[in-house]
């Protein structure tokens, strides 16, 4: 690849969204409304709710310098901030507190049907799953190539005339897709910090983790419980008996199309709508598209009320979003500089690199190496599943990190910049399993004395005196202060100008195909 080709490669376009809970002084989830001065949850595009009513979910728009991307969060947070009174965003993935499902209230949109699809949604997930899991927070980083590689690429590629632009950028993410699930473990790995769990997380269910002390459970050699068996995991998928296709587009989109129109005999004994209230969508295997957990998906930028996987059928792939990243507790924003420049240089890798279809072994060996980490990532001498063979799961870690550092040096415009110390630090972190931030924070837990709650709790408070320290410029809280405004008159105007019955707006949308 030649200088100008190198370029191209750069500068690419980054997100993040970035969810925490609201919680009280004592650490326990917020029962208080999604704060009014904020906008409407519904209609802001950077300031929403996720599953609850107090899971906020925090957006950037996507920029092509990552430190703006931060900066834009970090203002984010300090305008929230402004209006939480004695609340204070929880610093962690896994919650604390719980007083079983009835102290989760689920996210509330208004009264407009879009609205109130939204809410209906999130009652079948607790129907469906608990609302214990739904309340786990993470960080998700969109990524996309700038529109300028792709012309370049596909000279670089050879790719015959015939094929569509869209079909090739399609195909080519479809194949970053595949490596990302591959390579995938190494996330977790590097980045999990959610090796323990406040023990009212279980209250009222049974587990096999042991006690950390008598108020937190956890696993000696974890990194992310979050990406284990109790949170978002592939398990889901074998009860439900849906497994996604990642092939080709085509096949990831007829296979999501499948689930949610196949019914489940399961969730249909939960019923669809009882006594006149809605309590899911519908009884099949998926509700809508975003009910699929994974840790990765193919994204595209929704017009008006589309759904995801026609708006993925009629445009193609327009940028990947990564969602196997906790949150990162020792930084205030929940990720680092580091860890974003590491993360696009291993995005750019995933992309580059060959990538053949996953085979139904190889899925196997995909998901339980996720589990393997998630629960055991520490453990000396822990193996995975590399072409159906056990391999040293450290080795095959330096050799992925071997093969990127070139990625990294064409970042940086040569050795030894931020994207190769990035780099380094993570190859720290694979030839000592102490640097990773799961074994510092049980390290800390143990010096300290500390349970989960005590060690979330502080952390927590640290992060709101951080951005409580210095407020915002005045243009940027003009801008959120308008965003605001405007968010709140546009629910106001989509409510007033509500035309059809709820039940005819959900045959509609799932009418449009």
């Amino acid at each position: 690849m030649d200088q100008g080709e190198a370029e191209l490669a750069c500068r690419n376009r980054i997100g993040l969204e970035k969810e925490s809970l609201r919680v009280r002084a004592d650490g326990a989830i917020a029962q208080t409304p999604h704060p009014s001065a904020l906008g409407s949850s519904l209609t802001h595009p950077y300031i929403t709710t996720d599953y609850s009513e107090a899971l906020l979910e925090l957006i950037t728009p996507p920029g092509d310098d990552s430190a703006e991307t931060l900066q834009f969060l970090c203002d984010t947070h300090r305008f929230v901030y402004g209006h939480l009174g004695d609340e204070f965003l929880w610093a962690t993935s896994m919650p604390c507190v719980l007083s079983g499902e009835a102290s989760i209230p689920i996210a509330e949109y208004g009264k407009s049907n879009a609205g109130r699809m939204k809410h209906i949604y999130r009652r079948g997930l607790g129907y469906r799953y608990g609302r214990v899991m739904q309340v786990i927070a993470g960080v998700h980083f969109n990524f996309s190539m700038r529109d300028a590689f792709w012309p370049m690429f596909r000279t670089l590629e050879g790719v015959d005339e015939t094929v569509g632009q869209a079909d090739f950028v399609s195909a080519t993410y479809m194949g970053m897709l595949r490596n990302l699930q591959r390579f995938g473990w190494l996330m977790p790995y590097l980045f999990g910090a959610s090796p323990a769990v406040c023990a009212s997380f279980f209250k009222g269910r049974d587990t096999r983790l042991p006690r950390f002390d008598q108020h937190t459970h956890y696993e000696p050699y974890a990194t992310s419980l979050r990406m284990g068996d109790i949170g978002y995991t592939n398990a889901k998928e074998g009860e439900s008996g849906v497994k996604v296709c990642y092939d080709s587009l085509d096949s990831y989109i007829d296979s999501l199309e499948r689930a949610i129109r196949t019914p489940s005999a399961r969730y249909a004994e939960i019923g669809v709508k009882v006594d006149g209230e809605y309590r899911q969508l519908n009884s099949n295997i998926l509700q809508i598209e975003n009910e699929y957990y994974s840790s990765v998906r193919p994204k595209q930028l929704l017009e008006g009320g589309e759904r995801p996987s026609l708006a993925l059928r009629r445009r193609g792939v327009r940028y990947i979003e990564l969602r196997s990243l906790d949150v990162n507790a020792y930084h205030p924003l929940g990720v680092s500089p580091e860890q974003m420049r590491f993360i696009e240089a291993f995005l750019i890798f995933a992309l580059f690199c060959d990538s053949p279809l996953v085979g139904r072994d190889e899925r196997r060996g995909i998901d339980e190496n996720f589990l393997r980490v998630a629960h055991r990532g520490r453990e000396p001498g822990l193996s995975l599943l590399r072409e159906g063979r056990e391999c040293d799961m450290r080795a095959w870690a330096l050799e992925l990190l071997d093969m990127m550092a070139a990625f990294c040096e064409l970042l940086d415009g040569g050795s030894g910049g931020i994207y190769c110390q990035a780099l380094e630090r993570q190859r720290a972190k694979v030839l000592d399993p102490e640097e990773t931030p799961s074994a510092r924070m049980l390290r800390e837990m143990r010096e300290r004395g500390e349970g989960f709650h005590a060690f979330a709790l502080r952390m927590s408070e640290s992060h709101r005196d951080f951005f409580l320290e210095e407020s915002l410029p005045v243009a940027r809280q003009a801008f959120f202060e308008r965003l605001a405004v405007e968010s709140r008159r546009s629910q106001t105007a989509l409510e007033a100008g509500e035309r059809e019955t709820l039940d005819e707006y959900i045959a509609a949308y799932f009418a449009n195909s």
